[in-house]
C-alpha cells in the first residue's frame, strides 16, 4: 500500500542523475517551477538551518543560501553532488539516501525536498526521516509525482510495444496516507509542458536524468523507426507534444 513499486535500485538511480549533472539545469524547466513554488511555502519561517534533501545540482540549496540559511546538501548521486560542491551551493554536502539521512535527530529548522521523494522505495519511511531531523516548531517541504503523470508517454509506448515504459507513481491517497501521522497540509495541481516533436521531448526526460526506470526495466534504444511509431502513436494538440505531471505539495509541521 505505501509504494507504487517493489524496490528501487538505488545504485542505478544514482548513476542516472550523476550522467544528468552537467545538463540538468539546462532541462530542468518543470523542476524549477515546482522548486520555486515550494520554497515559497517556507519563506515566512524563522529556521536558519536547511536540509535540502535530494540537492541535485544545488540550485535551490543556492536559492536557500541566498535566503541567509546555512544549507546541508544531501543527495544520492555522487555526480550530482560534485556539482553542488563545484557550484558552492551550500555550507556542508551530504552524499546518502533521504530514508537513511546521516544526521542526528532533531538537527535542522527546515527539510526541503523537491520532486525526489518518488524516487523512494517507502514513502512513509522516507518522510519519517525527514521529520526525525528536523526540529520541534520546523518545517517538512516536500513535492513528488502523484499517480497520472507522464500519462501520455505511458499511453503511447503501449501503442508502440505494448509497456509502457513509464515508472508507476503513487496514488494520491497513498500520499496523503503516509502524511497522515503528522500535522500537514497537501495540495494537488497538474502541470503540462508542450514540445515541438516527441525526440525534444524524450531528450528533456533525459536531460533531468528521468528516463532511468524501476525495477531495472528499460525502454530501449530510440532507433529512428521506434521513434517514429512513438510520435505516430503520441497525440498531438495543434502541432504540440504534451507531457502531464501530476503533482504533489506537502507541508509538514513538526510538533
Amino acid at each position: 500500500m505505501t509504494s507504487a513499486i517493489d524496490t528501487v535500485n538505488k545504485q542505478a538511480v544514482a548513476a542516472a542523475f550523476s550522467r544528468a549533472a552537467a545538463s540538468y539545469d539546462t532541462a530542468a524547466v518543470l523542476q524549477r517551477e515546482v522548486g520555486e513554488r515550494l520554497l515559497g511555502m517556507g519563506l515566512s519561517h524563522p529556521g536558519q538551518q536547511v536540509l535540502d534533501a535530494g540537492c541535485g545540482t544545488g540550485y535551490f540549496s543556492r536559492r536557500w543560501r541566498d535566503l541567509g540559511k546555512q544549507v546541508s546538501a544531501l543527495d544520492l548521486a555522487p555526480g550530482m553532488l560534485a556539482f553542488a560542491r563545484q557550484q558552492q551551493a551550500a555550507d556542508r554536502y551530504l552524499l546518502g539516501d533521504i530514508e537513511h539521512i546521516p544526521l542526528p535527530t532533531a538537527s535542522v529548522d527546515i527539510c526541503f525536498s523537491s520532486l525526489v521523494v518518488q524516487w523512494c522505495s517507502d514513502l512513509p519511511l522516507a518522510l519519517a526521516e525527514l521529520y526525525r531531523v528536523t526540529r520541534p516548531g520546523g518545517l517538512i517541504l516536500f513535492s513528488t509525482l502523484a499517480e497520472g503523470a507522464l500519462h501520455e508517454l505511458g499511453d503511447a509506448w503501449l501503442q508502440v510495444d505494448g509497456e509502457r515504459h513509464v515508472n508507476d507513481f503513487l496514488p494520491p491517497a497513498h500520499i496523503a496516507a503516509a502524511c497522515h501521522p503528522y500535522r500537514h497540509q497537501l495540495t494537488a495541481d497538474w502541470q503540462t509542458l508542450n514540445y515541438p516533436d516527441v525526440m525534444t521531448l524524450m531528450r528533456s526526460l533525459k536531460g533531468i536524468g528521468a528516463t532511468h526506470l524501476h525495477q531495472g526495466r528499460e525502454a530501449g534504444l530510440l532507433s529512428r523507426q521506434r521513434l517514429a511509431a512513438l510520435q505516430a502513436a503520441y497525440p498531438c494538440r495543434d502541432g504540440q507534444f504534451p507531457l502531464s505531471y501530476h503533482l504533489a505539495y506537502g507541508v509538514i509541521y513538526r510538533d
